[in-house]
């Protein structure tokens, strides 16, 4: 397919992709010096302003003056979006200084077109008109009430991330409308209602909220919270069914016989049953323990394969090599690797390093300048986005990537994520102190020692270490190969 010319400039036909690029160019003028809108190309190609190429055709804004195309009516398309925005949201009548500031913040987006093209969708239309009618409130309460959509998150979290909305954990407040749902649900089977309301709200709304703190990684466990809730309430439908009894009547053998006949994820049940006899509704029960049946494991080679291939695998995104090499060097939860912040990574003097615990790890010299280019140029800033303070920024203004995002990109890479941990917990343990380690890596000192064991390391039973012991170790900063 032949694209259609736009405008005939002195270096050739311009079509309308290349006009787009070209009244997007912007920097010092290959040929007079001076910074501005550089459309045309030199005999060399290099970048040159509209004057030096010889360009007629009109590229400055009728109202504000800027050099740009001239999107609509002689105007620039970050007038014409402020004017619509303007008419849409009525930020003076009566005046609303938040509405003022998203207008602003709108029309300021480094991308402006994708604003433009958003505002026109059918969901983002009828949004920004309610609040311009003031049908809707600016608050989180009013948003809750909405029907979900991507539009509606996308408006929360842009009013949320510029200050117009108030701070929450969107994790929490998305369990907290998931149990209400499930509870009414639940509305015609109130033997299964009135338990399974006690078990969401008593324990696991109450233990969520006391855990949600600021740069608090909440994803883990509202997902765990919800299956526990999930398969609660399907052994208790299980148990109505198949036997005729509700919750109070449980007896070890239901349970035994309701965990043999499924699979693995019945074994959720087991906070839900300890909760039962807690609070003696039921008598002294017991849910076994599951053990996992195996450990994945790679080899070290294979592990060393997969670092050498996020340095040299050009088509792989910067922020997915990012990713993959905090897990493969340092074992780091994808969870907690999708939560980090810029302020994780610290340059000093001696290098870059990486904070995941306590203690900062000095990044291994053939991997610090992947990682300085990354926190450069992070993706997802381009619209409202901006000054994002996560290492990963997610597709929601303020909001990092969603740890199942990169939990399936990673994996479209080829990499066993639980093989390649458990592998590289290992390889650290066998060389480290298992206490430093796990104050350098932010794990459970237990955990480190569990890992160490299976290595054979021969500090593995070793607890009790001095904080003046704890210091960046060379081992952190190397890669073997």
């Amino acid at each position: 397919m032949v694209a259609k010319i736009r405008v005939h400039w002195p270096d050739g036909a311009i079509c309308g992709i290349c006009f787009t690029t070209a009244t997007h160019t912007r920097g010092p003028c290959a040929t007079c010096g001076d910074t501005r809108l550089l459309p045309g190309k030199d005999a060399d190609g290099s970048n040159t302003c509209r004057d030096c190429a010889g360009i007629t055709t009109l590229l400055q804004c009728d109202n504000c003056g800027d050099e740009a195309e001239r999107f609509r009516n002689g105007n620039c398309i970050r007038c014409v979006l402020r004017a619509d925005l303007t008419a849409t949201l009525q930020p003076n009548t009566p005046p609303d200084l938040r509405l003022k500031r998203l207008v602003a913040v709108f029309a300021n987006a480094e991308r402006p077109e994708s604003i433009y093209t958003w505002k026109r969708g059918i969901g983002a239309s009828a949004l920004l008109t309610r609040l311009g009618t003031r049908e809707l409130a600016i608050s989180h309460e009013a948003f809750d009430a909405l029907p979900a959509s991507n539009a509606v998150e996308h408006l929360r979290e842009t009013l949320t991330h510029h200050g117009m909305l108030p701070p929450r954990d969107r994790q929490l407040a998305a369990f907290e409308r998931w149990l209400e749902k499930r509870i009414v649900s639940l509305a015609d089977h109130r033997e299964i209602q009135g338990p399974i309301e006690r078990f969401g709200r008593w324990h696991h709304l109450k233990r969520l909220r006391a855990k949600s703190l600021p740069g608090t990684n909440m994803n883990f466990a509202v997902r765990s919270a919800k299956q526990e809730i999930t398969e609660s309430g399907r052994f208790l439908a299980w148990l109505l069914s198949e036997h005729d009894t509700t919750y109070t009547d449980i007896r070890q053998s239901h349970l035994d016989d309701y965990l043999a006949s499924g699979p693995s994820t019945r074994h959720a049940i087991n906070t839900f049953i300890a909760s039962l006899v807690t609070s003696h509704e039921i008598a002294k029960v017991r849910v076994p323990r599951r053990e996992a049946q195996s450990t994945p494991i790679l080899t070290q080679a294979a592990r060393i394969d997969h670092i050498r291939a996020c340095l040299t695998t050009g088509e792989m995104p910067a922020a997915d090599r990012v990713a993959a090499l905090i897990l493969l060097l340092y074992a780091h939860p994808v969870g907690k690797i999708a939560a980090l912040k810029t302020s994780a990574l610290e340059a000093r003097p001696d290098g870059l390093y990486l904070r995941l615990g306590s203690v900062p790890a000095l990044l291994p010299a053939q991997v610090a300048a992947t990682f300085w280019d990354y926190v450069h140029n992070r993706p997802n800033q381009q619209t409202v986005n901006t000054d994002s303070p996560w290492l990963f920024p997610g597709n929601l203004p303020g909001q990092h990537t969603h740890p199942e995002n990169m939990l399936n990109r990673l994996r479209s890479w080829g990499i066993d994520l639980n093989g390649v941990r458990n592998t590289a917990l290992r390889d650290l343990a066998r060389e480290l102190n298992p206490t430093a380690l796990a104050i350098s890596l932010g794990y459970r000192s237990e955990i480190i020692h569990q890992h160490a064991a299976a290595a054979g390391a021969p500090h593995a039973d070793y607890i009790n270490l001095k904080s003046s012991q704890l210091r960046p170790s060379p081992r952190l900063s190397s890669v073997k190969d």
